[in-house]
């Protein structure tokens, strides 16, 4: 049986990269990025993307290519990921995945559910008729449609209101009958990793000092290079990324430099705490301490690499 695939997962500021590339030194790994903003050209600093003579040593996957105003999908992502993993595989080599965006983890180890894709032409009628009567109306609607879905989702919640019907609509089934039906999952072993520090308070001062070096490295004028492009605007989802938002609004003069760096900070926090909470949900997952020296760390990864009781097997291999 081959090695599993190494995924590395853990909240922002945790230190994945380091460890990705002290794996990259001892193992023969290729590393696949995780992170939904990496994926974007031109945002470097806000997104911890490693300089350009690591990503030369070390290529890393999935990195660079989407521009900021273009989008990209957790299905797509499923789609590009597998296929990095099996030409990795197929090379000899052992995938590496790195990164704390747990919607994409999730998705390659789970499956996607078996949604339609958006109408355009379907959603500009909701969103009119959300203008018009409003998000509770619509919510009406959908628990005459989908009661399941009704209860699941807050009245006021509008955009999973108009997802949810719209979904109804397309495929004329209720939106929850479809979320149990999903695709695409790894059906190979994996060796699941968190790491993150043992105390939460040594993780908010590791985020403090990331954005403060992102500060200095030029954050701010990442970002207004990137608001002199026309078609990149505030509503993208890359600039709804943590760190580029909050400059965002500096740059729309909402606040000061030290308004700028508590919201900063603040999000990042939050983020954290959200991708605990996904983490926490993981099966079989090895956790390791940011604290500890990378060498050590190495050595835990390569140990239980090699051995097969500690990797993560789908059901479907079971």
């Amino acid at each position: 049986m081959p090695f599993p695939v190494i995924l590395l997962m853990g909240p922002t500021a945790a230190g994945k990269t380091d460890l990705a590339l002290a794996l990259a030194e001892r193992l023969p790994v290729d590393i696949v990025s995780v992170d939904s903003a990496m994926v974007y050209r031109r945002m470097d600093i806000g997104t911890g993307k490693p300089p350009p003579e690591i990503l030369a040593r070390y290529p890393h996957r999935l990195v660079d290519i989407r521009e900021p105003f273009e989008p990209y999908s957790a299905a797509e992502f499923q789609a590009d990921a597998r296929q990095a993993i099996e030409a990795i595989h197929a090379a000899g080599r052992i995938p590496l995945l790195v990164g704390g965006t747990m919607l994409y983890f999730r998705a390659l180890t789970e499956g996607l559910s078996r949604l339609p894709a958006a109408d355009p032409d379907l959603r500009r009628e909701l969103e009119a008729a959300l203008a018009r009567r409003g998000a509770a109306a619509l919510h009406v609607e959908l628990a005459r449609l989908d009661p399941p879905s009704a209860r699941r989702i807050h009245p006021n919640d509008p955009q999973r209101i108009l997802r949810a019907l719209e979904v109804c609509r397309l495929s004329g089934r209720p939106y929850s009958s479809l979320l149990g039906e999903r695709h695409g999952a790894l059906r190979g072993p994996c060796l699941k990793l968190a790491l993150a520090p043992a105390e939460r308070a040594r993780l908010h001062q590791r985020i403090e000092r990331r954005f403060d070096a992102m500060l200095t490295a030029g954050l701010v004028d990442e970002v207004a290079a990137l608001r002199t492009d026309p078609r990149i605007h505030a509503a993208l989802p890359s600039m709804r990324s943590v760190g580029y938002r909050q400059v965002w609004r500096y740059l729309e003069g909402e606040g000061d430099w030290d308004t700028l760096r508590r919201r900063g900070c603040a999000a990042t926090r939050q983020l954290a705490k959200r991708q605990f909470t996904w983490l926490r949900r993981e099966q079989g997952l090895h956790w390791l301490d940011t604290d500890t020296a990378l060498e050590v760390l190495s050595a835990t990864v390569m140990r239980l690499l090699e051995d097969r009781h500690a990797w993560y097997f789908p059901e479907s291999e079971i």
